[in-house]
C-alpha cells in the first residue's frame, strides 16, 4: 500500500459522515500528488540538456555560432544531408543566395561531443539548428515557418547577410 493511499484510506475511514473535510483531505492530496509530478518531470526535462559542457567545449561552440553570420548544424553536408530536416533547411536557406563567405555548416555526425554539446549549447533538443548573427534561429520546423511568412528573409536583410529586396 503507498503512503498517499494508506492516508487517504484511514482519512476516509474517521471521516465517514464528514464530507466537506473527505473533500478537502482529497483536494489537498491531488495537490500534493501534481506538486511531486511537476518537480519530478522539472527534474527529468532539465537532465536532458544538462550534460555539464565543458567550458572548453562552450567556448568552442560559442567561437563557431559567430565566425560566419549563418551558422547552420546539420547532419551531413549541403550537398548531402542525412537526414530530412537537415536538406529541408539547407533547401531553405539555398532560395537567399548566402554568399559563401556569411555561411557555415557543421556536419554534427562527424564528431560525436558537437552532436551532443550545440543541443544543451541552445537548450534545443534536436538537429538542425540555425543560428544568425550568433543567435539561434531555430530548427528546421521554425526555419520553414520563418521562411514561409518572410520572417526569416527579414532577420537576413536585417543583419546584412543578402541584400534588401528593394536593393536586388
Amino acid at each position: 500500500m503507498t503512503p498517499a493511499f494508506s492516508i487517504h484510506c484511514r482519512a476516509k475511514s474517521s471521516l465517514v459522515g464528514d464530507s466537506s473535510a473527505r473533500i478537502m483531505l482529497q483536494s489537498a492530496l491531488r495537490t500534493s500528488l501534481s506538486l511531486h509530478r511537476s518537480t519530478v518531470s522539472s527534474c527529468i526535462r532539465s537532465q536532458t540538456f544538462r550534460r555539464f559542457l565543458s567550458q572548453e567545449s562552450r567556448t568552442k561552440i560559442q567561437a563557431a555560432v559567430t565566425e560566419h553570420p549563418v551558422v547552420l548544424f546539420m547532419k551531413g553536408t549541403p550537398e548531402q544531408p542525412m537526414c530530412g530536416f537537415s536538406r529541408g533547411i539547407v533547401k531553405i536557406l539555398s532560395a537567399f543566395d548566402i554568399p559563401p563567405e556569411k555561411f557555415k555548416t557543421y556536419d554534427v555526425l562527424e564528431d560525436l561531443e558537437l552532436r551532443t554539446g550545440i543541443k544543451e549549447f541552445s537548450e534545443w533538443p534536436t538537429i538542425p539548428q540555425l543560428y544568425v548573427n550568433g543567435e539561434f534561429v531555430g530548427g528546421s520546423d521554425i526555419a520553414l515557418t520563418m521562411f514561409q511568412s518572410g520572417e526569416l528573409e527579414t532577420l537576413l536583410e536585417q543583419h546584412g547577410v543578402i541584400p534588401k529586396s528593394s536593393e536586388s
